[in-house]
């Protein structure tokens, strides 16, 4: 039985002085595999990559460890109480109005400054300095000034500071209303096949922000500037997002079908010694983020959503109705409105009712088979 420890992390002060912490669960390896670093609910109301990182535990403490696992339940412990009435708010600081995900940190000069020396590195020395370089990066920034840390952005950094440890992360996410989908970056399609998820959507070699593109995107910006200079450099990270369905609710079930997912894809990565997970037998569907297109409302009025999510409609197919009861004696109050594209609908707006504008459903389009 594995033993597993917890520290709690200070991540800042509230305002009557007392500090906010977030829980860290540890599994420590034999040191002969990949580290893991799973973290969930950055946002407030997408709880349950917490039920998931609970059915972890419970499967990771009888398992055979290579690598160190890090689990991080309750990521940012202001999203999760930022309620108003019943619902739960938490997608943006309520002070600077910031995605809690898009705080990340991405340092271009510390990439280009490895990529300039790295003819006097071997590949595992280059590995090995470059990651230390970059925890070093972000301690600088938590060290520094403190006057010029924001609440999320001191969140944010510690959150990677743990992130950058590993070699594998996960950042467990859900949409609104949303089928279960993967960002994954383009170098890394074919591990995706190793998660039982079929909509994968495939991310390039562009920060925004978030924690996966701030995880992958330094060694696969150091990648590119190598293979400019002739030398092959094999990508030692892997990132990403996975969505696990829809916000403000927990279903244990669920969970442990997306822990078993998760552990399929650890399994393939070797971080386990004779573990009984591997990737179902799926048909996956792939889409480029450029065609990920989103659908807004062409007006106000509440919403009857008609395009189950995860379904493949054709271009004019009906997606969703608008009830307008304030034009019932002066025009029609039932209107119909239809994609325009091939797609397969991934996610909606979480209400019914909605103003025009609403960014309404997401789409992928021109997909293919991963």
């Amino acid at each position: 039985m594995n033993k597993i420890e917890q520290q709690n992390i200070q991540v800042g002060e509230i305002a009557n002085g007392l500090p906010l912490t977030i829980p860290v669960y540890r599994l420590k390896g034999d040191g002969s595999g990949k580290n893991v670093y799973i973290q969930a609910n950055m946002h407030g109301a997408e709880v349950q990559g917490n039920a998931v990182i609970y059915q972890l535990l419970e499967q990771l403490k009888g398992l055979g460890l290579r690598g160190d696992i890090t689990l991080v339940p309750y990521a940012n412990p202001i999203g999760c109480n930022q309620k108003s009435g019943e619902f739960t708010l938490g997608r943006f600081d309520p002070i600077t109005g910031v995605n809690w995900n898009r705080m990340y940190h991405y340092n271009a000069e510390l990439v280009n400054r490895f990529a300039e020396r790295s003819h006097t590195l071997s590949d595992e020395q280059l590995t090995t300095e470059f990651k230390a370089a970059l925890i070093d990066d972000i301690e600088q920034k938590l060290t520094g000034p403190q006057h010029s840390l924001s609440t999320g952005k001191r969140i944010a950094l510690n959150l990677q500071r743990l992130a950058h440890e590993a070699d594998i992360v996960l950042d467990l996410h859900t949409g609104p209303i949303s089928a279960k989908h993967l960002y994954c970056a383009e170098y890394a399609r074919e591990s995706a096949k190793h998660f039982n998820i079929e909509h994968v959507l495939l991310i390039p070699n562009e920060f925004d922000g978030a924690m996966d593109e701030a995880s992958f995107c330094p060694w696969w910006q150091l990648h590119t500037q190598l293979q400019q200079q002739g030398r092959a450099y094999d990508i030692p990270v892997e990132a990403y997002t996975v969505e696990l369905g829809s916000q403000e609710r927990i279903n244990l079930t669920d969970a442990l079908d997306d822990a078993q997912s998760i552990l399929s894809y650890l399994n393939y990565q070797g971080v386990f010694i004779d573990a009984p997970y591997f990737a179902k037998t799926m048909q996956r569907h792939a889409c480029m983020l450029k065609d990920y297109v989103t659908y807004y409302a062409p007006m106000g009025g509440m919403i009857e959503y008609t395009a189950s999510l995860g379904e493949h409609i054709k271009a004019g197919d009906a997606i969703a109705k608008v009830l307008r009861m304030e034009r019932y004696l002066s025009e029609e109050p039932l209107h119909t409105l239809h994609f325009e594209q091939d797609a397969i609908a991934i996610l909606h707006f979480a209400s019914a009712s909605v103003n025009q504008g609403t960014e309404l459903y997401k789409f992928f389009t021109n997909t293919f088979d991963l």
